[in-house]
């Protein structure tokens, strides 16, 4: 089963209807693998539906998210949205701030914090660097 396959069987178990666009929109996420920003989305799935709205791209991306099919970050006061990751095992992720593509990072600085948070309970974290990739910086040193 594909992850667009995985992810409609969560969009229809919890009461949503297939449709071509949601499909697209998730095999957009897929085949880009990296984070983007819903006016991209938009742009993208406009070629084939010129009608689709900016509020139904939004719409969609945040139930995508509820549901856990995608995963959601900030930057530079744009939300950006990714095809949930499918490593095993808790992880954090480099994010490269020009053209999306994210890295996996093994190592969580969790352990720092929670020695300076003595008596605290922390109840979740995220934890994400940004920066420019290997392939943007080489482009900018040009």
């Amino acid at each position: 089963m594909t992850a667009v396959e995985k992810a409609i069987k969560i969009l229809k178990k919890n009461g949503y209807k297939y449709t071509d666009k949601r499909e697209q929109m998730l095999s957009i996420f897929v085949n880009e693998d990296r984070y983007l920003p819903a006016k991209e989305v938009h742009l993208m799935l406009k070629k084939n539906y010129p009608t689709i709205s900016y509020d139904t791209i939004y719409r969609n991306l945040y139930t995508f998210v509820d549901l856990g099919v995608l995963e959601e970050t900030e930057l530079n006061g744009e939300k950006m949205f990714r095809f949930g990751c499918m490593h095993q095992g808790h992880h954090h992720h480099f994010i490269c701030t020009n053209c999306g593509m994210t890295k996996n990072i093994e190592m969580c600085p969790m352990n720092f914090f929670e020695e300076q948070l003595i008596g605290c309970e922390i109840e979740s974290h995220r934890f994400e660097i940004f920066g420019k990739c290997k392939e943007c910086s080489a482009k900018n040193n040009l």
